[in-house]
């Protein structure tokens, strides 16, 4: 079936996907029992978007999944947006935008005169293309929040990639090293999980007039005879990881595993991550992973169980904090 009726039968689930990732849209569908709604999507020769649905949404709580994925991220926002209006008009009673990857995050302030707040603009779009709701996993700050004129479910991975990566270390010699000062918070909570080992950072400087590009300078913390788990929310060209892992196994760390959410990696990101001397690159199917993005040291994770969890809470009106112990 397309969709979940509720026991009373005055709410229905339905769940429709862009083109962007529908691995990982089949994935939750499959999750949740249901299947998605058969939904036509083509571009025309000049490169404007058509989408159309293939049954009835009326009355429905509809959730719109679509990964802002590179190369083509402005096409795959612009066609979410299009399906929240088609939604919108098909008279759905509710619309959430479920965007895993919320594109432009990074984007979320000014550094200097004359920028946009580009993950503002971002929401504002989503707000009057119609949605009333936004769902995303690990935006990379949490003010983004605040961008939304509504309810937003901002869902943790760490949960899934702890469990995975404390079975590839020892509790008892871990550190948790963060790459760079800002995140130092989140480093806190994944010692907390990993059994309260120590903690490090490394200082690094990046230069806000030109993208992607930062210097790793030294690591501040024991990290020397230690396994050190380097945690971040994405990898984009790996540059920053790259060069954290080297300072760190300069400054004696017995083997660097690294662990973030989404996985970007824009080239030149597969080659850094290969020969940098990490042991394992550990992230989420957040977004899709092409088979030349893919190499020996990469374990990916789904991501699916717990974003069909969360779309189930919403919909029985539950509590998504729920899925994490109350730290979300």
């Amino acid at each position: 079936m397309t969709g979940i009726v509720s026991p009373d039968g005055e709410k229905r689930l339905v769940v429709v996907s862009g083109r962007a990732h529908v691995d990982l849209a089949e994935s939750v569908a499959s999750e949740l029992g249901i299947e998605l709604v058969p939904t036509t999507a083509y571009d025309f020769a000049n490169g404007e978007i058509y989408t159309r649905f293939g049954e009835s949404v009326r009355g429905s709580d509809a959730f719109v999944l679509q990964s802002h994925a590179s190369p083509v991220i402005n096409k795959w926002i612009m066609e979410q947006l299009l399906m929240v209006d088609a939604l919108k008009r098909a008279s759905a009673k509710t619309i959430t935008v479920v965007a895993p990857f919320y594109g432009y995050a990074r984007q979320d302030k000014k550094s200097r005169g004359r920028e946009p707040i580009s993950a503002r603009l971002l929401a504002d779009m989503f707000k009057t293309a119609g949605a009333d709701r936004i769902m995303s996993v690990d935006l990379h700050t949490a003010q983004i929040q605040g961008f939304f004129d509504g309810p937003v479910d901002h869902l943790w991975a760490m949960p899934i990639l702890v469990d995975y990566v404390r079975t590839r270390v020892d509790s008892t010699n871990v550190t948790v090293v963060s790459p760079d000062a800002g995140r130092i918070r989140v480093a806190e909570q994944w010692a907390a999980k990993l059994g309260g080992g120590p903690l490090a950072f490394v200082h690094k400087t990046r230069d806000v007039r030109s993208a992607n590009k930062s210097v790793a300078n030294r690591v501040v913390g024991d990290v020397e005879g230690r396994s050190c788990v380097l945690v971040d929310d994405l990898i984009d060209t790996a540059g920053t990881i790259a060069e954290a892992v080297r300072v760190l196994k300069e400054a004696g760390a017995k083997d660097v595993i690294v662990a973030a959410t989404h996985g970007i990696l824009s080239d030149p990101a597969v080659d850094r991550l290969q020969h940098c001397g990490v042991r394992e690159v550990v992230i989420t199917d957040t977004l899709p992973i092409e088979d030349d993005k893919r190499f020996e040291q990469l374990t990916v994770l789904s991501i699916a169980p717990l974003i069909a969890r969360a779309i189930r809470e919403v919909f029985d009106d539950g509590s998504v904090t729920s899925l994490f112990d109350g730290n979300a």
